[in-house]
């Protein structure tokens, strides 16, 4: 499909991670691995590129009001910028709180016995800063990221996925 042009994505930053970055550590002489590296995108960095193109429909119908916006580790990596903060601001009457800080799940660390409490210190900032943005909706690309936030906080608010909350803008 990479031959034919087709775009990739993943909703998880891990994922993307994974098919930009380590694939072609592991294959660097592959050429059909950097075929596809060169055509994984995360989403909204996929759609901050239809948006600069003049290609993404902003007909959005609902606004989403005060959003607070945990930035996944896995995507701050990747050094794509705050393309997810840039697209749901497109949203008119939309507030974005953006929170660079890891949310200490790392991958099984927030759910091992040894490391749990640990994992709940340091996802505690991030929490406050959550609670203190008095948001309408809480979101993280990293579904394992916003759901360890969101716990810390009894899920009020429960964690959204960012693709989720474009939906909602959207009317879908």
């Amino acid at each position: 499909m990479a031959r034919e042009g087709w775009d990739f994505t993943a909703a998880v930053p891990s994922c993307v991670l994974m098919f930009k970055q380590e694939l072609p550590l592991m294959s660097p002489d592959d050429s059909d691995v950097a075929l596809v590296r060169d055509r994984f995108f995360d989403p909204f960095e996929y759609l901050a590129e239809r948006h600069k193109a003049g290609l993404l429909v902003t007909d959005f119908k609902q606004s989403l009001g005060k959003i607070a916006w945990q930035v996944p580790c896995h995507q701050r990596v990747q050094k794509i910028g705050p393309k997810t903060g840039e697209i749901l601001q497109l949203v008119p009457n939309t507030e974005i709180t953006a929170i660079e800080r890891c949310s200490g799940h790392d991958g099984t660390y927030g759910v091992k016995h040894k490391t749990y409490a640990l994992s709940r210190k340091l996802a505690k900032p991030v929490e406050n800063r959550v609670a203190q943005a008095e948001a309408a909706h809480f979101t993280s690309g990293c579904p394992m990221a916003g759901g360890h936030i969101a716990h810390g906080l009894n899920d009020k608010p429960a964690a959204e996925h960012p693709l989720s909350l474009l939906r909602k803008a959207y009317g879908i």
